[in-house]
């Protein structure tokens, strides 16, 4: 388990794992979960005492006693109830705060752990569910559970006082009880079977949702906003039928229970007038038989705490599905001074049930540039993948300087292998931090002068700089084309300062001459670090050292490109388009060009 994964322990193990989340989850309240037990205790004990002390008042009264010291009982037994029920809130609203954090937590550390092909994909929106309604619904169980607990001692301290004050009536009540216990256990079946697929549902609305917005501009462009809006909506049906099923279900109970309390009540309270005739009870302990027999069999309560109770652990499960994506594991050796060697041996991963990469075996001195060629489908975005760990392969190993990756610890790993993609995703307030986030340092740490370098090397500091607040421009307010933004990802790559460079398909936008000049680049000024590079132009195999061609998730050969272009007609019909490339004019490229662009 890592520091952002504090919950991640919890879907190791067989079982449960939902109960154990919400058990978790009602621990992180810490001293404000105690409170809830304490305080909750205390407004039982009072709600039980309260009949009691309201029969002796009336007695006293009517025995002409005067009863106060019973008044101020019952004055006092009121106060309690309305002090603990309101520290019970503030307990369950703070306790509610940390387990809602300690579930997003948690889930956010899991979520963000892999990105690999291996991991089971979600859609977005239905993720975002999990993270806001799943887990809102899961971290307040704290005060639920306390009060679910305790639900049961008004039944029990009921029948015991109705049993002190005549054994027939406790003998009458319990021949009655076992019929709400029936109503309230198919209850509890119903709402926690429904409550889970109503939150399934709502997962696909939102997801269904997000693709849309994100897509507004093709749809805009094909005139499908109605038929895009028929399939957001089309989970409305099945949320309204199952939204219909949650009332259904507590409108179910409460009419049964409408019918068995009053039955219950009748047949105690008649009970209670022959013993009252025949002298074995008072009018005030009738009074109080009356009171212990709603309490007893009262079902109102109980009914909202199972149907929230059904509710979180629905959202336990969603959490838990989250939860229980495999993470990566650091292990806890540091890397040691090397140039930046690459190793794969036997590597092999499966995806989607399917194996993509099988017995692959790669060795990329360090400083060296490799390029990776192979027909779509061939595995090479997996093989970069698994170069720089972000994901795991199935079988073998991958060592950087002859450490395995598995083996190192976070930093070192991370602070080793920097990384850019065919649509990277800008984070941070200004363009310049989006570059500095390479470093994994603030922006202000960082110097502009190697921000700035890093954008020159990526031939992205010219239309910065046309920009009205240049390096200061927020990322939102910059219209930038698909070139530019991979142009600012090749930046932030190149700002990081690890020995090994991999580029996933993150030139693929650039046109042929801004492509050439950061090809020039990545064989030229950053000649000091090893560079993978998943390559789909002749002209970028042409530049690298050596190509490793990849065929049916195997290395079919590894060599220079102007070999494998000579002598192998399969590998030239991988480039599409590659009757327009000169291979011999491309591999002469001047690797040295840009050099003074370093950054």
């Amino acid at each position: 388990m890592t520091a952002d994964q504090p919950l991640k322990s919890v879907t190791r193990h067989p079982g449960r794992a939902a109960d154990r989340i919400l058990l978790r989850t009602a621990r992180a309240g810490g001293a404000w979960t105690v409170l809830l037990l304490v305080t909750a205790t205390l407004s039982t004990v009072a709600q039980i005492l309260f009949p009691a002390l309201l029969g002796k008042a009336l007695d006293a009264v009517l025995d002409g006693a005067g009863g106060s010291r019973w008044v101020i009982g019952c004055l006092v037994a009121v106060a309690a109830m309305a002090a603990a029920d309101a520290l019970f809130e503030l307990a369950a609203g703070v306790g509610a705060a940390r387990g809602v954090a300690l579930l997003r937590h948690s889930m956010l550390g899991s979520l963000l752990s892999w990105t690999g092909p291996g991991a089971a994909r979600s859609a977005t929106g239905d993720l975002v569910s999990r993270l806001v309604g799943a887990a809102g619904e899961a971290g307040a169980v704290a005060a639920v559970l306390v009060r679910a607990a305790l639900s049961v001692v008004p039944a029990v301290g009921s029948v015991i006082a109705l049993a002190l004050i005549d054994p027939w009536l406790a003998g009458t009540f319990l021949l009655g009880f076992p019929a709400v216990v029936v109503v309230l256990r198919t209850f509890t079946r119903r709402m926690s079977d429904v409550s889970t697929r109503y939150q399934e549902a709502q997962g696909r609305l939102a997801t269904a949702l997000l693709e849309a917005l994100a897509g507004r501009r093709t749809i805009a462009a094909a005139g499908t906003a109605e038929a895009e809006t028929r399939r957001i909506l089309r989970t409305l049906p099945e949320l309204s039928r199952l939204g219909h099923g949650m009332w259904q279900a507590q409108t179910g109970v409460a009419g049964r229970s409408a019918l068995l309390t009053p039955l219950l009540e009748i047949g105690v309270l008649s009970v209670a007038g022959f013993a009252l005739s025949a002298g074995r009870i008072t009018a005030g302990e009738m009074l109080a038989a009356a009171q212990y027999v709603a309490i007893g069999s009262g079902v109102g309560m109980t009914t909202m705490l199972l149907g929230r109770l059904a509710r979180a652990r629905a959202g336990a499960e969603r959490v838990r599905g989250a939860l229980s994506r495999p993470a990566l594991e650091y292990g806890a050796r540091t890397l040691p001074p090397g140039p930046g060697t690459l190793e794969l041996r036997d590597v092999r991963v499966v995806a989607g049930g399917e194996t993509v990469l099988d017995g692959v075996d790669l060795t990329v001195p360090g400083g060296s540039c490799v390029a990776l060629v192979g027909a779509s489908g061939s595995g090479k975005s997996l093989l970069a993948a698994v170069a720089g760990r972000l994901a795991d392969p199935d079988a073998g190993t991958v060592a950087l300087d002859g450490v395995p990756l598995r083996r190192l610890i976070r930093e070192d790993l991370r602070s080793a292998v920097a990384h850019a993609f065919e649509r990277p995703v800008l984070f941070g307030e200004t363009l310049g931090e989006a570059i500095a986030w390479g470093t994994g340092r603030p922006v202000d740490e960082v110097p502009a002068e190697r921000i700035e370098r890093a954008a020159r090397a990526a031939d992205a500091d010219g239309f910065v700089r046309r920009l009205p607040e240049d390096y200061r421009t927020p990322p939102s307010e910059a219209a930038l084309s698909g070139g530019e933004v991979q142009r600012l990802g090749l930046a932030r790559a190149f700002v990081h300062r690890g020995r090994l460079l991999v580029l996933d398909d993150a030139t693929s936008s650039l046109d042929t001459v801004t492509e050439h000049r950061v090809g020039a680049v990545l064989t030229g000024a950053l000649r000091d670090r090893t560079r993978v590079v998943v390559a789909h132009r002749a002209a970028t195999a042409a530049r690298a050292d050596t190509v490793a061609w990849l065929d049916g998730g195997r290395v079919r050969r590894v060599g220079p490109h102007r070999e494998l272009w000579r002598t192998e007609p399969a590998y030239r019909r991988v480039f599409r388009g590659a009757a327009d490339v000169d291979a011999d004019a491309a591999a002469d490229v001047d690797a040295d060009a840009g050099a003074e662009v370093a950054p």
